[in-house]
């Protein structure tokens, strides 16, 4: 049988007692990375009644996650294999759906654990008062892919939820203060950890607090839906219209807080 364990995002009193007693159980793990996977076991058996098995552990990461499900299949009806992420509730933002998948098609059984999620920790945190939102997990590193992913999620009529890392988190606020200063955000940093820190505000200010705070760490950002109709068309769809670039430039302005003159010369300038 193959199950999917969830482990703490950060403080290791998260775990739970079926995650402990499922752990001690299995005789294979498949890991995002097993050496964070050992130090987490490690702790476990330091602080708590948890008993490491003798286990086989093996990586399964988007780079291998075909190629190792091949080596392994035979096992998981057989044997009990876990799989763990390094943090949070495994299949979410990692290459578990494909063993999730695998086993509906071969009919495995196979069990999900309940446990820690950076997504609802950090959207209970927010205090925003919508329950729908939807989440994007990370955005494009770069290039034309980040900008129209980032425009599809300030478009969006419901609240989103982001990860992003350390060293592109200013960039992401920057990005949405300028196409929405005034867009409410809620960024949580190193959740459950000793140094979690909440930060409420607009894109505009949030950005000013940026440039004197230590971003290191892991960020979750929640992001205001969209509420104003009239900025409901994408910029892409914008930029992509058969108009003289003063005309285009005045409908981006419309739409963004760029200046016409601003809009106007980056256009000509493509």
């Amino acid at each position: 049988m193959l199950t999917f364990v969830p482990t703490p995002i950060g403080n290791p009193q998260d775990i739970t007692i079926r995650a402990l007693r499922t752990f001690e159980q299995a005789t294979l793990f498949l890991c995002e990375d097993t050496r964070e996977t050992k130090r987490l076991l490690h702790i476990l058996a330091e602080r708590f009644e948890f008993t490491p098995p003798e286990a086989e552990f093996l990586s399964f990461h988007e780079h291998n996650s075909q190629e190792r499900l091949a080596q392994v299949a035979s096992r998981l009806s057989r044997e009990q294999v876990v799989y763990v992420s390094d943090a949070g509730m495994p299949v979410i933002s990692d290459p578990g759906q494909i063993l999730v998948a695998y086993c509906q098609q071969e009919d495995i059984e196979y069990d999900i654990l309940p446990g820690a999620s950076a997504v609802v920790t950090a959207y209970a945190a927010s205090g925003f008062e919508e329950g729908a939102f939807t989440f994007w997990g990370f955005l494009p590193h770069k290039g034309s892919d980040r900008e129209q992913q980032l425009s599809e999620v300030l478009n969006s009529r419901t609240n989103v939820v982001l990860y992003e890392s350390p060293h592109r988190i200013e960039k992401l606020i920057q990005e949405i203060a300028q196409l929405d200063g005034d867009r409410e955000l809620f960024c949580a940093k190193e959740l459950t950890k000793k140094f979690q820190r909440y930060y409420r505000g607009n894109a505009g200010a949030l950005l000013e607090a940026f440039t004197t705070m230590n971003t290191k760490g892991e960020w979750v950002v929640v992001i205001k839906g969209q509420a104003d109709q009239a900025k409901s068309l994408y910029l892409e769809d914008i930029l992509s219209l058969d108009f003289a670039p003063k005309i285009k430039a005045k409908l981006l302005a419309k739409v963004t807080d760029k200046t016409v003159k601003e809009w106007y010369h980056e256009i000509i300038g493509n």
